[in-house]
């Protein structure tokens, strides 16, 4: 596994510990954006914790703060993309399912 893979495990170990204990927050955007594409936070968070969980993009120097992209799947299957802070604030800032014009096998950007 390359560094950059490993810091991107470790991190994404970190955002779980955290869902897990249920310290973390669920902004509005992520709440309605969930809502709309008719997925249960309940199911993110597990998404989230699923072994095939992966971040896909990471943005240590946002300027609103450092958040990541993380691919999930629902339990059904169904591709998901979440956008979380990183720990120690973890917070699900949007959920969507990415458009397939838009990503290719939805790790890559078109």
């Amino acid at each position: 596994m390359c560094p950059e893979n490993l810091q991107e495990q470790t991190l994404l170990e970190a955002i779980r510990e955290v869902i897990r204990r249920g310290e973390h927050g669920v902004t509005l955007h992520a709440t309605s954006r969930a809502t709309s594409d008719g997925i249960s936070l309940s199911e993110v968070e597990t998404a989230m914790c699923a072994p095939a969980a992966q971040v896909i993009e990471n943005y240590p120097e946002d300027p609103r703060g450092p958040s990541c992209l993380i691919l999930a799947h629902s339990s059904t299957g169904d591709p998901l993309h979440v956008v979380c802070s990183h720990p120690p604030n973890v917070a699900i800032i949007s959920v969507y399912r990415p458009d397939p014009e838009r990503w290719i096998d939805y790790r890559t950007r078109r």
